[in-house]
């Protein structure tokens, strides 16, 4: 390996296994539910987001201004998944967004949940594709939340200190009852994190979590949609994006217009390109 070279870690410290693939399959489904009517009510909005494949000969060319290509990655598996899957091999089953014994989610050890070793592995992964790429990220927004910060961190090593690194509340998880998805206090994490920008960040406390009920739909919905207009704001024409599952899933099935292809579960770790296409609807509100 040439000096400088960003180390990979073996297969084995970073794929999946099967008790993973099919939790994974079994949550999935729950984030399908509501997308239809999601979908109906941004293009209701003043804009129109379309998403497309880097591949799909139908995209817009990168010439055009109102063309942004993003690079979206799920964070390395954190702490509650590995709980999770510990949970799900024991035969242990529960509701998803109930509080109850057998809920590997709601466990206080876990708030605001971090990377495990596998996780970083995963993250560290992606620094030889990200490096690969013809168009370098102008600027790295990041979820609020350590997992996904931490993703960040790793992934786009080269570019600290050369491009932005600014943490987003828009992008981090549903929210609600998984203390996994609730957010330290906005002082921890700018203590732990230097070098992110947590200025967007405008409150100390999360403001986000509820104690006795998840975040609707619509409701993350209605966030995706203020990052959207915030990002067709931003000079930049190459950004990344750290985030998780429930977010993306959302995004590609209920807030953007996309190819199935696009709609498919993100594993932790995983790491998909596309075309932003940004379309001023005038009859929206």
């Amino acid at each position: 390996m040439s000096a400088g070279s960003p180390e990979v870690a073996p297969t084995e410290a970073i794929s999946h296994d099967l008790v993973t693939l099919a939790l994974a399959k079994k949550e999935s489904a729950h984030h399908y539910e509501g997308a239809e009517e999601l979908f109906n009510t941004m293009r209701g909005k003043s804009l129109w987001v379309n998403a497309y494949a880097m591949d799909d000969p139908s995209a817009p060319p990168l010439t055009d201004p109102n063309i942004k290509v993003c690079h979206f990655i799920r964070h390395g598996q954190g702490f509650h998944n590995l709980m999770a899957d510990m949970y799900s091999s024991q035969g242990k089953e529960w509701t998803q967004f109930k509080k109850s014994p057998n809920n590997p989610y709601v466990l206080p050890e876990i708030v605001d949940a971090p990377l495990t070793q596998k996780g970083r592995n995963q993250a560290r992964a992606l620094q030889p594709i990200i490096q690969s790429l013809e168009n370098q990220p102008e600027m790295v927004v990041l979820s609020s939340q350590c997992r996904a910060l931490q993703t960040g961190v790793i992934a786009f090593e080269h570019l600290v200190n050369e491009v932005p690194f600014v943490a987003h509340e828009m992008v981090r998880e549903q929210a609600g009852v998984h203390v996994c998805d609730m957010r330290r206090p906005r002082s921890q994490q700018a203590l732990d994190f230097p070098i992110v920008n947590f200025s967007l960040i405008e409150e100390e406390e999360d403001q986000l979590f509820h104690e006795d009920r998840r975040e609707t739909k619509l409701e993350i919905g209605e966030r995706i949609y203020l990052f959207l207009k915030w990002l067709e704001q931003r000079n930049e024409t190459h950004v990344a994006v750290t985030s998780h599952s429930g977010w993306l899933m959302t995004l590609f099935n209920g807030s953007v217009k996309c190819d199935n292809s696009l709609k498919e579960w993100f594993q932790t770790g995983e790491l998909r390109t596309v075309k932003l296409e940004f379309v001023n609807n005038e009859q929206g509100n």
